[in-house]
């Protein structure tokens, strides 16, 4: 018992629990909460690039065979896109058979989109230039095959190993806000969009919660099976990190951690520092099921019949628009704008409805995200016969 008052977990499941009656009982002062979990997560953004950087640059100047780095890079790539395509069809599958659309908007007081034409906009070497993990990720494979070469490989390594680890243990320190940021994270959603409101999308929200659990449990549950893990151990191994994802509906708050989680439960340290960063730029599971399933929703509250042609159209453009979803705060509706604009038949209005109940929705994208790339680093670690100790 004495644990687990000492466990940063209870600390965080206090938060969200407290910050859920304080929005229920004193819905404007929740919402003031706010800033605690905005300032929490902006400090964990901070770590993000030097973290992605050097554990990328230590992984593949440590590998010291570069054709092994790119057989990682190859595997890694392939499963994401893999799974991520294989989680828009789940999306869709369970958009077409729950309809979630199908509800009385009668009641719905949601003004229409004001930027319809946004997707014209939309640019990706804007993208490139604003998303700063894809950014310290080129920047590190490149130093890292510089270092790779080097003469004084071995120095160099240990140096930049020296301050990945004081980088770490600072990190270490500041995690100890995290039941701050979960409480303030979780104070806001509850106090500014309250549980009524939530009625009328209620079957929305409870696809994408049920559709990202059959993914996690169903799909990467039978993908871990076969490389020799229970996916319930597995989820029981990054708790942590599942509830501060929870809290801050972000899974980059829990991205320092679950690097250093998944080296603890045995994948090896190169393994982890080249996909784990990777997979948070390409591998969005959760994004891929909640995109899909948006589409679907827009064009049945539309009342929009979505014969096969269109269907096989919105996964080919969400194979590839969903990848600029990645590190770029409210990049799911240039996402979602830049679908629709190109489908032509599905109103790009639509998005006004998601608006209310997005957020609700955020934590089942963030935390099946996490779940994700945690899985996909344990299946390149054990491909590549890098996985030293079993976590079940």
């Amino acid at each position: 018992m004495k644990k687990i008052f000492t466990h940063l977990t209870f600390y965080v499941f206090v938060a969200i629990i407290a910050a859920i009656v304080l929005g229920i009982a004193a819905p404007q002062t929740a919402v003031k909460m706010k800033f605690l979990g905005s300032y929490f997560i902006e400090i964990i953004k901070l770590f993000i690039v030097p973290i992605i950087f050097f554990t990328i640059v230590l992984g593949i100047a440590g590998m010291g065979n570069l054709k092994k780095v790119g057989r990682i890079g190859l595997k890694a790539v392939i499963y994401f896109e893999l799974v991520s395509t294989f989680s828009l069809f789940i999306g869709i599958a369970v958009g077409l058979i729950f309809k979630p659309g199908h509800v009385d908007t009668s009641s719905l007081s949601i003004p229409i989109a004001k930027n319809p034409s946004s997707a014209e906009n939309f640019s990706w070497l804007a993208f490139l230039q604003s998303n700063t993990t894809i950014q310290a990720l080129i920047v590190a494979i490149i130093v890292g095959i510089i270092v790779n070469n080097h003469s004084k490989r071995v120095t160099i390594i240990d140096f930049l190993g020296r301050i990945a680890h004081y980088l770490f243990l600072v990190l270490k320190y500041i995690m100890y806000l995290a039941p701050l940021g979960a409480f303030g994270g979780m104070a806001f959603t509850v106090g500014k969009f309250g549980l009524a409101t939530l009625l009328p999308l209620i079957k929305l929200v409870a696809c994408v919660y049920g559709a990202s659990a059959f993914f996690v449990l169903i799909v990467l549950g039978s993908i871990l099976k076969y490389y020799g893990i229970n996916v319930l151990h597995y989820l029981s191994a990054i708790k942590d990190e599942i509830l501060l994802v929870l809290g801050t509906s972000s899974s980059e708050a829990a991205l320092p951690s679950m690097m250093y989680k998944l080296e603890k439960m045995g994948c090896s340290k190169a393994v982890v520092g080249l996909v784990i960063p990777t997979g948070y730029s390409f591998n969005l599971d959760g994004t891929s099921i909640y995109l899909s399933m948006a589409v679907v929703f827009i064009a049945q509250l539309y009342q929009v019949h979505l014969g096969l042609e269109h269907l096989v159209m919105i996964i080919l453009i969400l194979m590839l628009t969903s990848k600029g979803a990645a590190g770029v705060t409210g990049s799911g509706f240039i996402v979602l704008t830049t679908t629709l604009s190109a489908l032509h038949s599905i109103p790009v209005e639509g998005l006004a409805f998601l608006l209310g109940v997005d957020k609700f929705m955020s934590e089942a994208r963030a935390i099946t995200n996490l779940i994700g790339n945690g899985a996909a680093t344990i299946v390149v670690s054990k491909s590549e016969k890098e996985f030293v100790s079993p976590i079940n």
